[in-house]
């Protein structure tokens, strides 16, 4: 009962985040209760089902993703792989809401800021002792990893990763005399000179949502502040370098709707000189955009750094197929797989022995995504980080918008956030 309840409030938690949405569309039918038989054993004459949930659309991710069943079921004739897509943002309470009731798949993809929360509510199966006998957990980068760690155990595997750069109008930037900026001071000198009528010299996307904080937090780290220690000079001169952007006429008040698929647009259509954002926009510019463009790291302040993004694997508590579904996971994490997928779907490779493929060290964009895979950090905040990051989130906006100080509403998301730190 009490497992419940927490699976409830957390469910109400994450319904006053606003995600990202796509296209509905089911591949694999509705998700059916999986049978008692608990082996992969390719020679059992038992058909056993194990459901999956993702919420990946594009057609080829699809087709990687699909690759990867058929040819499991191929090697395993007894076993039947049902999967369905979830819209993104539908799937967090799909998968709360199937707590509740006892319906939940046999694996799940989860967004990696959310493992833990799904961790501490008892949604994921503790995979720990499979990850130790499997061996390969040096393979991946830190971030990614910790992101599917919950108090010392194991529940999950990254699967892709991404992060954020900065992205500029190379022909606005040479028309300008203007080098690409390197540090904060030079982000605020580009920015004043890219600025013209028609055009701003930077946007962020700061709609309220995890996008926000998602693009927030590198500026935060970088000034030498963390969710840690919020009420800091760090943190305060984090906000301020938007709220002076803003106030400057540097980039438009607008960012405070705007998520990183519409400053995406902004940038395509010439209206904005640089823009903060990651590795799924390049396919995009490529096809569209009538200008050089180019990326550079996250201009740095006190230090240097990038956020994680990306998403996970995980099996659920409640799957009675536990040692298939792994077999499985490790089956899509083989690198032939793996790579087909991530390439497809234009994301980075949590593992560093795969980063090193030529397909992201001979691409000059993709190598400035891949090498900041290094130096990645993960919103691994425990399992209240939703709450932490709507905190952060409001704080943004009253400063962007002028209606409290950086000190006033920093001070006070601070108040809000060190209860919720574990």
């Amino acid at each position: 009962m009490i497992r419940k309840m927490f699976v409830l409030l957390l469910s109400a938690t994450f319904l006053l985040i606003t995600a990202c949405s796509g296209a509905t569309n089911t591949s694999g039918g509705q998700t059916s209760t999986p049978n008692q038989s608990a082996s992969a054993d390719k020679t059992s004459g038992e058909k056993i089902k194990i459901t999956w949930w993702d919420y990946m659309s594009p057609e080829a991710m699809v087709n990687a993703l699909n690759k990867v069943i058929k040819d499991y079921q191929d090697q395993h004739p007894n076993v039947e792989i049902e999967r369905t897509y979830v819209p993104f943002g539908d799937l967090k309470n799909k998968i709360l809401l199937g707590s509740a009731a006892g319906q939940l798949p046999d694996i799940i993809w989860i967004d990696n800021p959310d493992h833990q929360a799904f961790s501490a509510a008892g949604v994921l199966a503790d995979i720990t002792e499979e990850v130790k006998e499997w061996g390969q957990a040096d393979q991946y980068f830190e971030g990614p990893w910790s992101s599917t760690m919950y108090k010392g155990k194991n529940y999950g595997i990254p699967n892709s990763s991404n992060n954020l750069a900065l992205f500029y109008n190379k022909d606005m930037l040479d028309s300008a005399g203007v080098k690409p900026p390197t540090n904060w001071d030079e982000l605020r000198e580009a920015a004043a000179k890219l600025t013209k009528p028609g055009v701003y010299g930077i946007a962020v996307a700061a709609i309220r949502n995890e996008t926000a904080t998602f693009q927030f937090l590198p500026f935060v780290w970088q000034a030498g502040s963390d969710l840690t220690n919020f009420n800091s000079e760090g943190t305060i001169e984090a906000i301020s370098l938007w709220k002076e952007f803003i106030d400057k006429g540097y980039m438009s008040q607008e960012v405070l709707g705007q998520d990183q698929q519409a400053i995406m647009m902004q940038f395509v259509a010439g209206s904005v000189a640089m823009m903060v954002n990651g590795t799924w926009q390049i396919p995009e510019l490529q096809k569209n955009a009538n200008f050089n463009w180019d990326i550079v790291v996250l201009p740095s302040y006190k230090q240097g750094g990038t956020i994680l993004g990306g998403e996970n694997w995980a099996i659920t508590s409640t799957t009675k197929h536990k040692d298939v579904a792994w077999d499985i996971v490790k089956f899509a994490n083989q690198p032939e797989y793996l790579k087909e997928f991530l390439l497809a779907a234009g994301r980075l490779p949590s593992r560093k022995d795969l980063i090193q493929d030529p397909a992201w060290q001979d691409d000059k964009y993709l190598k400035i995504f891949a090498d900041g895979m290094a130096v990645a950090k993960a919103r691994a905040y425990g399992p209240e980080y939703p709450k932490i990051s709507e905190a952060v989130q409001e704080m943004i906006q009253q400063v962007l918008t002028g209606y409290k100080t950086p000190e006033e509403a920093v001070k006070e998301a601070d108040e809000k956030i060190k209860p919720l730190l574990k």
